[in-house]
């Protein structure tokens, strides 16, 4: 078994000014390999503390992966610690000197000074190449009685993804095993209910079954781990198929499978029309890489959401965040933008009824009135949370809605409306329980 440790390294990811998108890249990345990951550390450019953890990562995991701080600046540290902690000096390498000089006059500039740092080496290490950026990283072969490896990664995604894949798995020593994994996205059950179906299959270690809520509702990851792939997917296979029975009435897809794709997949060759109002084109977000998104009007304008179908009556009425005026422009979706499937959202941000929204759908049906569906969004938050709730609601609605055989509803809650004909409501309106996305 392979033991890995994660320390991201930068002030402005431990401040929360940059997402840590990295470490979570890496964690995807070990564990699809038979890695275990024990700890993932972010750490400020401070050089004491950095070369601290780094010591003591090293005397508890085989790997560890430190991303950022390869800069040619002060605060870029990561070379410097890597060097106290292990007691080493580093030493400008020509190559790597001349390397960098070349990328800087290939483009008709000097090299400061300043960055004859980047080609720092230290005799236990490697350089690692970078094809985009001028930070070469370092690939560290040390022992603290038994051997260890240490890998010094870039910063920015672009430049640390590459040169992970081309230069860091070649060179790592990969354990004797294999883990084969699924996840199942879920809409319209909280957590903790999912957790309550599983059962006992949550508590087992492998495969192992976890619950994490999502924006699109809750997804259910089950891996197995054996010495080669047949037999981890041997021990995948009954307990999948056992998630699988259990959550089907929830479940909208697997794996890279995204929830527009599943909507965009129930309207089997239909076209898609969307009006929004208040959502800030969040659907239209979701849905813009989807073929059979015709057309879309995102406006907050009176007049021009009577001209799309909006009566002025329900407006006085009713206001424009209502049942009724969702019905209203999801049917003058069809009508004036042309489409086969209106879909219509309005959503309050602002406000006594900020946090609340309205999805509306108008599906043609052969030799009769339009199936017309609703569905009421009751969940506070700030803007953004509550344009993207109502967005991931509507296209759940959507998929459900157009599904063969249609995928059962509850009845409706005191926060969920329903129409004259069926309960329109997957509780996908229904807040995730304990974790939030």
């Amino acid at each position: 078994m392979l033991l890995a440790e994660i320390i991201s390294v930068g002030t402005e990811l431990l401040f929360g000014e940059i997402v840590d998108s990295n470490a979570a890249f890496l964690a995807r990345e070990l564990g699809t390999r038979g890695v275990t990951l024990h700890r993932k550390t972010v750490l400020g450019d401070n050089l004491t503390r950095l070369t601290d953890a780094i010591g003591t990562a090293l005397d508890r995991a085989d790997l560890v992966i430190l991303g950022g701080g390869l800069g040619p600046t002060d605060d870029d540290l990561t070379r410097e610690a890597i060097a106290a902690a292990l007691n080493e000096t580093p030493t400008e390498d020509p190559a790597q000197l001349a390397h960098l000089r070349g990328l800087f006059e290939s483009r008709g500039r000097t090299m400061p000074d300043i960055n004859r740092k980047q080609a720092w080496l230290i005799p236990s290490a490697e350089a690692l190449p970078n094809p985009v950026g001028t930070a070469p990283g370092w690939f560290v072969r040390t022992t603290r009685g038994t051997p260890k490896l240490l890998v010094a990664l870039p910063g920015p995604p672009r430049e640390m993804q590459r040169m992970w894949r081309e230069q860091v798995l070649p060179r790592l020593p990969m354990p004797a095993a294999a883990l084969e994994h699924t996840t199942i996205h879920t809409q319209g059950i909280g957590e903790s209910t999912v957790a309550e179906l599983l059962g006992d299959l949550t508590r087992q270690a492998n495969p192992s079954v976890a619950t994490y809520a999502r924006a699109t509702g809750v997804d259910v990851r089950v891996a197995a781990s054996a010495p080669d792939r047949d037999q981890a997917a041997a021990l995948l296979h009954p307990v999948r198929q056992r998630v699988r029975e259990l959550l089907a009435r929830w479940t909208w897809g697997e794996d890279d499978q995204t929830l527009a794709g599943a909507a965009q997949g129930a309207l089997l060759g239909l076209t898609l029309g969307v009006i929004e109002a208040g959502s800030a084109g969040m659907l239209c977000t979701l849905l813009a890489d989807q073929p059979g998104f015709l057309d879309a009007a995102v406006t907050q304008d009176h007049a021009r959401l009577i001209t799309l179908g909006l009566t002025p009556v329900t407006l006085r009425d009713q206001g424009l965040v209502s049942e009724q005026a969702a019905r209203e422009l999801a049917a003058g979706a069809r009508e004036h933008l042309g489409a086969d499937v209106g879909l219509a959202v309005v959503v309050a941000t602002t406000g006594e009824r900020a946090g609340q929204a309205f999805v509306g759908l108008n599906v043609p049906q052969p030799g009769g009135a339009p199936l017309e569906r609703t569905l009421h969004v009751n969940w506070p938050g700030d803007a953004a949370q509550v344009r993207e709730r109502a967005a991931v609601s509507a296209l759940s609605l959507l998929r459900a809605a157009l599904s063969d055989p249609p995928v059962p509803t509850p009845a409706p809650t005191d926060s969920q409306t329903s129409d004259s004909q069926t309960s329109t409501t997957p509780d996908s309106a229904q807040r995730p329980e304990g974790r939030t996305a």
